[in-house]
């Protein structure tokens, strides 16, 4: 459920004291009654909203890609971290663009921002099986024992019970590993304790989407079809 002023605000492009306007008006209906209160709350996904007649839409979602840089941290504002908020253009500031799931600070690679909150919802969930896949270099090498442990599903040291995940060695102190889920420094945490101590990761590849060749530090929107193939719809 939304305000409609913000439904209205948002489907528009225009500023709060506008649509107060329209609705004192009586130029904004819903569901076919004219409707003045701008607090009202409709469900944007149902209610039928109209302006002089013409239907209003609910605003495009937008997702973008950015390859996350190390220095970082995945949040909205924090007093004493730069954020990955910082690396948006100006022109994406103002938008209501929220990380999707987290990367640590010493972390790269694929992150998602969306002002879509069912989206991010569906991509963090456990319950949905998103995989998550990353690039891990480590002390040691990982081995079959190793590959067993992770598709059995570990137990941290914490007492922490991680989904089944998939480990595929490189070869000498390198490895990739695909999550389902996005606990608190999950991969790290994964391969110390099998006794792999990451010294660098990145994550490339979040469902069937991919990193790609985009530049580190660098952001881009996601096409329709780009965001089908993310949920792995037709």
């Amino acid at each position: 459920m939304v305000r409609l002023d913000k439904f209205l605000c948002d489907a528009l492009a225009d500023t709060r004291s506008q649509v107060r306007a329209m609705l004192r008006a009586g130029r904004v209906t819903v569901d076919g009654t004219p409707e003045t209160d701008a607090g009202r709350k409709i469900d944007e996904s149902a209610a039928h909203v109209c302006l002089d007649g013409r239907t209003i839409g609910a605003p495009r979602a937008h997702v973008y890609l950015l390859n996350k840089p190390a220095g970082y941290v995945t949040a909205t504002c924090d007093a004493r971290e730069k954020t990955v908020m910082e690396l948006l253009p100006p022109d994406l500031r103002p938008m209501r663009l929220r990380p999707v799931g987290r990367l640590d600070k010493a972390t790269e690679g694929l992150l998602l921002l969306t002002d879509d909150g069912e989206l991010l919802h569906r991509l963090i969930s456990p319950r949905n099986r998103v995989p998550k896949r990353y690039y891990a270099r480590h002390e040691g090498t990982a081995g079959a024992e190793d590959v067993a442990a992770f598709a059995a599903g570990l137990t941290l040291g914490d007492g922490t019970v991680c989904l089944p995940a998939k480990l595929e060695p490189l070869g000498e102190g390198e490895s990739l590993v695909t999550v389902f889920e996005g606990r608190y420094h999950q991969v790290r945490r994964m391969l110390a304790a099998r006794g792999l101590r990451v010294t660098y990761l990145e994550r490339r590849a979040e469902g069937a989407l991919a990193l790609g060749t985009l530049a580190r530090g660098a952001v881009r929107e996601l096409r329709e079809e780009e965001i089908s193939l993310l949920l792995g719809e037709e």
